[in-house]
């Protein structure tokens, strides 16, 4: 008896070991070991992040002046010191060996049918300022050649996202323009739907779709983008949304910074039939450190807890399709990451994919979607969208397609003819009325 149960002791006491999330760490010749192969794995390969809120805290705390900041360390300046939203100067990329970073363009979905556009255009000018204000860091790039060709000469290549669709203000010409401005992907909605694709948060209980995935003109944008070379960007929307774009979508997709449904039951994570369907798709995965996506906001995440949702995204969809997007996370931990999962068994091969090879391929692949489309003769997509799509939280700011006469007077139209009608009568109401009170009596 006693026998049998040192025997189960010491089963259990394997077992321990064996599932420990970091156990081998704990042998500090072994965390050497792993942490120089890591070290050597950013140095061969980009380390492409897909999602940084930097221009975003330039706004909050800095007006946008990045002429008269310096970003080199910003560990004791306040209030970047203390602010949970902040983690990201040019020492912490350096240590976090960085070789490419989409900044986020953001904009909040107050301006949403405001002034989305003019917000989005001035943080998109603030990248271009911040690179231009630190050339011996940063370079701007387009191309997945650009983002190889700077971190061979040492530079951070830096990138364009638009997080979140308001922010063309449902215009094809907008998102052409932003394109040319530099974004390379912008992601379809943000906290908010649009009038033309649903948002995560529209799967929680209670909530109602609006467009129930992606409307006809959503699908238009999809295909714009696909035309111009842009990326996908499908974090922050609903599932259906998600299979919508999926299957509209010529070119494979990303998800700049999501986490793993299964690990972390929150609606901006993705569900496994989705991570199979990227898969199919060729696409990519950009892995979230946000402890509300990766720990449900139960404790503060940790690398081991990241690790986590990479291990399930590998085990359902494979490790061809996992990328880095950290978001809030301090950018400076990529190779303490990168040792943990040598650790668990991650082979250097995997773990070069994981850096940036995986989102070169398909930045690639967008970009020869883009050449054949050219070469078919696809001209721009040059779609309105249809004004009855158009919510009524839009008016007054929307002054609708009169350009084109044969719409009927349905739906927001109706209402701004209303309006136009009301304005009328106010009109005489307040010219008229004080007239015969003036006049002799």
């Amino acid at each position: 008896m006693k026998v049998h149960l040192i025997l189960l002791m010491l089963l259990i006491a394997t077992e321990k070991i064996h599932s420990s999330r970091y156990r081998r760490s704990a042998d500090p010749l072994a965390y050497k070991n792993y942490l120089t192969k890591a070290n050597a794995i950013l140095e061969r390969v980009p380390l492409i992040d897909g999602h940084n809120d930097l221009p975003w805290t330039l706004r909050n705390y800095a007006k946008n002046q990045v002429g008269i900041l310096n970003i080199t360390d910003l560990t004791n300046v306040e209030p970047w010191a203390s602010s949970p939203s902040s983690h990201t100067d040019v020492i912490r990329l350096r240590q976090g060996k960085v070789g490419a970073q989409f900044w986020a363009a953001y904009v909040g979905c107050t301006t949403q049918y405001k002034d989305a556009v003019t917000r989005t255009w001035e943080q998109i000018d603030v990248v271009h300022r911040l690179v231009n204000a630190n050339p011996d860091t940063f370079e701007f790039v387009t191309s997945a050649q650009g983002i190889e060709d700077a971190f061979r000469r040492g530079k951070i290549g830096s990138l364009i996202g638009v997080e979140g669709g308001h922010s063309i203000d449902s215009s094809l010409s907008v998102l052409r323009m932003m394109y040319d401005m530099g974004v390379r992907y912008m992601t379809l909605t943000h906290a908010c739907p649009t009038p033309w694709a649903d948002n995560s948060q529209l799967d929680n209980a209670g909530g109602v779709p609006v467009s129930n995935g992606l409307s006809a003109f959503g699908k238009i944008v999809v295909k714009e983008m696909n035309r111009l070379g842009m990326l996908l960007d499908l974090s922050h929307i609903s599932r259906k949304t998600m299979k919508d774009a999926l299957e509209t979508s010529v070119a494979p997709v990303i998800f700049s910074h999501s986490s793993a449904y299964a690990v972390c039951n929150n609606t901006r994570n993705v569900p496994d039939d989705v991570l199979r369907l990227v898969a199919q798709k060729k696409g990519v995965v950009m892995v979230n450190f946000y402890s509300d996506f990766v720990t449900c906001g139960i404790s503060k995440a940790t690398i081991e807890d990241v690790a986590n949702h990479m291990d399930h995204i590998r085990n359902v969809a494979g490790s061809d399709y996992i990328g880095i997007g950290a978001d809030y996370n301090d950018v400076s931990k990529y190779p303490d990451l990168f040792s943990l999962l040598l650790s668990r068994g991650w082979t250097e091969n995997e773990l070069e994919k994981v850096a940036g090879l995986n989102l070169l391929r398909v930045f690639r692949e967008a970009e020869a979607v883009r050449n054949q489309m050219a070469a078919n003769g696809v001209k721009p997509f040059d779609d309105w969208i249809p004004q009855t799509d158009m919510p009524a939280e839009s008016q007054p700011c929307n002054t609708g397609d009169y350009g084109n006469k044969t719409n009927p007077i349905v739906g927001n139209a109706a209402v701004r003819i209303q309006l136009s009608s009301f304005s009328f009568i106010t009109l005489i109401l307040y010219y008229v009325i004080p007239w015969f009170s003036l006049s002799p009596k």
